[in-house]
């Protein structure tokens, strides 16, 4: 190891994503111990959004009623109390070493799948010009980068803008999201003919992922798919 990443390592130690304890290496991603903490959603998932379902179904009842504007989209892990917390650290607390293992889950269990849509690009979910400066960092954005450069996959940040502030999602009802979002995103570039992959944390009641879509879809986009780090069940949600 170079002496510059000792000291990286003494001033800001790699921790787990899971348990938050440090890691003995920056070159190992999660305790041995923590391994199995995340719960991959890898069978009875919706085939249009990815949601968990039941054996016997093949849609959720959402993407039963709604006509979706995205094609596709998967989430990686299930959106439990542990992976709220592991991301509650990674988007507020500074443990953006996490990004490192969400994308290699990412490439692990639906990178396969990525490849077969065949994206033109990816585009991170934008964050508004306030919550950016709030922050320092978005979260969807750091996914993108480091997913694509393993896919070796193209990532767009700038080609979407968010241009409204909008209100906290977590509790709003369904309808209320769609309202809080119309109208925030905007496309900055052509994005006529291109196949795109969204990419955000969390997926939800799927407002976000949704409306960002629909305003891909009218700018000319041919196709819309999706990936989240984490997706949830009925009736919980911030996206």
């Amino acid at each position: 190891m170079k002496i510059k990443e000792k000291c990286l390592d003494l001033l800001y130690p790699p921790r787990c994503p899971a348990c938050g304890g440090i890691l003995r290496e920056r070159t190992i991603r999660i305790c041995p111990e923590c391994k199995g903490s995340f719960h991959p959603v890898t069978e009875h998932y919706c085939l249009k959004c990815g949601k968990p379902i039941g054996e016997l179904e093949e849609y959720c009842g959402e993407c039963i009623r709604r006509r979706r504007s995205f094609c596709r989209g998967r989430g990686v892990f299930l959106y439990n109390t542990r992976m709220k917390k592991s991301l509650m650290r990674y988007k507020y607390q500074g443990c953006r070493e996490y990004g490192q293992f969400y994308a290699e889950s990412i490439c692990r269990y639906v990178g396969e799948e990525i490849l077969r849509w065949n994206p033109d690009v990816i585009v991170p979910v934008p964050l508004s010009g306030r919550r950016y400066r709030m922050r320092g960092f978005n979260q969807a954005a750091d996914l993108a980068e480091k997913t694509g450069m393993i896919l070796q996959v193209p990532v767009a940040p700038e080609l979407v803008s968010k241009v409204r502030e909008t209100k906290s999602q977590k509790k709003l009802d369904a309808v209320e999201r769609r309202n809080n979002l119309k109208n925030a995103f905007y496309v900055e570039q052509s994005v006529k003919g291109l196949t795109i992959l969204i990419m955000d944390d969390v997926y939800t009641t799927g407002s976000t992922v949704e409306t960002l879509a629909e305003c891909l879809v009218e700018n000319g986009a041919e196709a819309v798919f999706f990936v989240t780090l984490c997706i949830g069940q009925s009736g919980n949600g911030e996206g």
